[in-house]
């Protein structure tokens, strides 16, 4: 049990934005396509655990400091360190073995990943602003490795509505760490050092903002609109408006962010505004309906 959670399962939720780019396209019933991006989650899956493994690595000391952290199989010293790291080079030999038999473009897009995020582990984490556009950067890398493995143009819009989205998730989980800060008079990162509360609130309500806008501009865009056939499309803002209100919320009300996926799992209102955001976007450019019903 300990050696899976070493892998961080729960995280691979991260990387089902390898499949945005086949919902977007209109292609999520293409079996084949389907099937490859099964394998190409797979290797991202296998690679960033090597990744999470590499950093409790490094992190051992500082995280057996941190309420929560401390509970992790090293931290916790439930695996031993001579172990982990026989598991990464598993993870990292078997992810990219895999990658190559996917495509050669899609490993290289795994490698910038993997590469960007052991340079984030061994000090880029440590400068503020730097660690959350690195953060953000990540989600973008899944995106574009998607496209690549499903062979599917992806959009300049959804490449700036993933990133950010993450940039938002990542300013939201850097502000869990100033409170702590606050609260405990512990550290728990050396970027916190260039944060405080009021720059924090600042910039996820900034950052809320943008995304809503960007999101509606999205939406209504001409060659949106040319390629999904359809207007109608800016009714699914009213998702997005619910889940980042509630995502606020739970930040500013509850003091409760923490891991992005921890909420992603838990909230019940943000699981239902992300399923019917699903529902409607799928409603709209998939079944062939009647337009007029909708206006």
């Amino acid at each position: 049990m300990q050696y899976l959670k070493l892998l961080r399962p729960k995280h691979w939720a991260k990387n089902l934005f390898l499949f945005v780019p086949l919902f977007f396209a209109g292609e999520i019933a293409n079996v084949d396509k389907i099937l490859l991006l099964l394998q190409a989650f797979l290797a991202f899956s296998l690679v960033a655990s090597s990744i999470y493994i590499i950093n409790d690595y490094k992190d051992i000391e500082a995280d057996r400091a941190h309420p929560v952290k401390c509970k992790r199989p090293l931290a916790s010293g439930a695996v031993k360190p001579s172990t982990a790291l026989v598991i990464f080079g598993i993870c990292v030999l078997a992810g990219f073995a895999l990658a190559f038999l996917i495509k050669s473009k899609f490993a290289f897009v795994l490698g910038i990943y993997f590469v960007l995020n052991i340079a984030y582990t061994f000090g880029l984490k440590n400068i503020s602003i730097l660690d959350i556009m690195i953060l953000a950067t990540g989600f973008v890398l899944r995106i574009k490795a998607g496209g690549i493995a499903s062979n599917i143009a992806i959009s300049e819009w959804l490449m700036l509505m993933v990133f950010l989205l993450a940039l938002f998730m990542a300013i939201a989980k850097r502000r869990d760490d100033v409170l702590i800060k606050n609260t405990s008079g512990k550290e728990m990162r050396k970027a916190s050092k260039g944060y405080n509360l009021d720059f924090m609130n600042v910039s996820l309500s900034i950052a809320a903002a943008v995304i809503i806008v960007a999101y509606i501009m999205y939406t209504m865009a001409p060659e949106t609109n040319a390629r999904f056939g359809t207007y109608r499309l800016y009714y699914t803002s009213i998702f997005v408006i619910a889940g980042l209100l509630r995502y606020l919320q739970i930040t500013y009300v509850e003091n409760d962010t923490g891991s992005p996926t921890k909420i992603l799992y838990k909230d019940r209102f943000i699981q239902l505004t992300i399923l019917l955001w699903i529902l409607s976007f799928y409603v709209i450019i998939y079944l062939p309906i009647d337009k007029s019903f909708f206006g």
